[in-house]
């Protein structure tokens, strides 16, 4: 990969230099799907995609980004003095929220830099934009010698989408790329940080990613949506219970109290939220015991909670769930990230792979008129400069 990045920095900018390069993973959430920002727990793993990007430090304040995945945008620059967001400069307003989170914590960049990317994390819901903010932050790590804790890169990530892109995301996504572990996943609780690294023991089972190919239009604008809606019923439910968060509530408190939710899409939302983060915990403690099956039945009944209360999912992602769950060697299905399109996360018997990735495209083109694509994944470290 490094002879393929160094040849598109030099086609991009026509020029050689000194280069470092860089890998951050995407990351799958196994279970606890928009939990995160409702103060919940969620399990997710690093995945053997992501971004890869080589860099090399300038003399003067001009910075410049090529992707080799945008080609036809040519390499888009502007000056340090000059941060602000800007439309035209689509994937390159993450490197600028990056480089403002940094200045706001008192880093000084002396110089800009010239900056070529390619990644490889198929549609949405694998995280491609907390892919992209670590990266920058390993790479100012290495490139400026900048002394940032881990957790620092962590957090002023999620301060990109909040603050800049301006999606009320949580903090998972950014947390499992900059904290990942080899053959790990990371159980989270977000609202204290406290997470633990888990050994994740499949068996004879794979993690198998599904792409519906479904662009997800409307996933910025009602994951802003879904965050009002769990605020709102937050505060009705703090009139009658001392919660800072609806992941503190227990079902059973729930249930208590669930009559002050009046409104049904306010219960719906809130239900899924405190449902979905007992869920994660019960899915933990199966995994821990070595009970696959129970495991890949709460992916399955996260689903079903995503699709009917949360109601994120959609024909295409509904389409592929229902067929993968179908197929002999198949013990879990779920939609995964934040919805309306992107991509399923399916635990699948290895022996059985091409069979099922075989039955469930051709349901797949079939029912909804174009192909999705499948990918076996590996669970890797979190970014780093390689």
């Amino acid at each position: 990969m490094k002879n393929e990045l160094k040849l598109i920095y030099e086609q991009a900018f026509n020029k050689k230099d000194d280069l470092q390069y860089f890998f951050s993973p995407g990351r799958v959430n196994l279970i606890g799907e928009h939990t995160d920002y409702n103060g919940g727990h969620v399990f997710p793993s690093t995945i053997s995609l992501g971004t890869y990007g080589v860099a090399s430090r300038r003399t003067d304040q001009m910075i410049r980004c090529y992707s080799a995945n945008y080609p036809e945008l040519g390499y888009i620059e502007f000056q340090l003095n000059n941060l602000e967001f800007n439309e035209n400069h689509e994937w390159v307003n993450y490197v600028k929220g990056v480089i403002l989170q940094f200045i706001k914590r008192g880093y000084v960049f002396e110089a800009g830099f010239d900056l070529a990317i390619k990644g490889n994390i198929p549609g949405g819901g694998l995280s491609s934009s907390a892919s992209l903010e670590l990266l920058i932050c390993v790479m100012f790590e290495s490139l400026y010698g900048f002394d940032i804790k881990r957790l620092e890169m962590v957090k002023l990530s999620r301060a990109v989408e909040n603050e800049y892109i301006g999606v009320n995301c949580g903090i998972m996504d950014q947390f499992i790329i900059g904290m990942g572990k080899k053959d790990h996943a990371i159980l989270l609780d977000t609202n204290t940080l406290q997470y633990k690294h888990v050994k994740l023991d499949l068996e004879d089972y794979i993690i198998l990613i599904g792409n519906t190919n479904k662009k997800r239009t409307l996933a910025d604008s009602k994951y802003n949506e879904r965050f009002n809606e769990c605020q709102t019923a937050l505060k009705l439910m703090q009139s009658v219970v001392d919660i800072n968060s609806l992941g503190e509530l227990t079902i059973e408190a729930f249930e208590t109290h669930k009559h002050v939710l009046t409104d049904d899409v306010l219960f719906r939302r809130a239900r899924h939220a405190v449902y979905e983060n007992q869920r994660t915990l019960k899915s933990f403690e199966a995994l821990e015991n070595g009970d696959l099956l129970s495991f890949g039945q709460f992916m399955n009944d996260s689903h079903e909670s995503l699709k009917d209360d949360y109601e994120v999912s959609c024909l295409e992602l509904d389409t592929m769930v229902d067929s993968m769950r179908q197929q002999t060697g198949v013990i879990g299905s779920r939609m995964t990230g934040a919805g309306f399109g992107g991509c399923t996360v399916s635990l699948v018997k290895k022996a059985n792979v091409e069979q099922i990735i075989d039955a469930v495209s051709h349901d797949y083109l079939k029912k909804i008129g174009y192909a999705g694509d499948f990918h076996i994944v590996e669970i890797g470290d979190g970014a780093c400069k390689l």
